[in-house]
């Protein structure tokens, strides 16, 4: 675990990108939080978000200790690949079957009410 201060770098930027510092938030912290962000949190949840947020903050401190240095990023944890089916027309052509039922249709397009001026 890194200590309080310390500095983090990722593998491919030279300078240190993440100042990593142990982190607790209060209810006033969330406050301010939360109206930086235009969120509407109840004064009564306050000391809730903060725990949680914490608890967040501190996980995120655990997975910067892990040395990552000489590990490429992946997409995924699996060394999966999707599996692909052919490209083929399973489906018959009913556009002008829908079309008969719609209320408005114009030269092979359906046509729909303004709604932007």
């Amino acid at each position: 675990m890194q200590q309080a201060g310390q500095l983090c770098y990722l593998s491919r930027f030279p300078e240190p990108v993440i100042e990593i510092s142990t982190m607790s938030l209060d209810a006033e912290a969330v406050k301010k939080i939360a109206h930086l962000a235009r969120l509407g949190v109840e004064e009564s949840e306050n000391e809730r978000y903060a725990r949680n947020l914490s608890d967040i903050l501190s996980f995120v401190e655990q997975l910067n200790a892990v040395d990552t240095h000489g590990i490429e990023p992946m997409a995924h944890p699996l060394d999966a690949s999707q599996r692909l089916r052919a490209d083929e027309v399973t489906e018959t052509d009913q556009h002008l079957q829908f079309q008969q039922v719609a209320p408005k249709v114009e030269a092979g397009l359906y046509l729909v009410p303004k709604v932007i001026e």
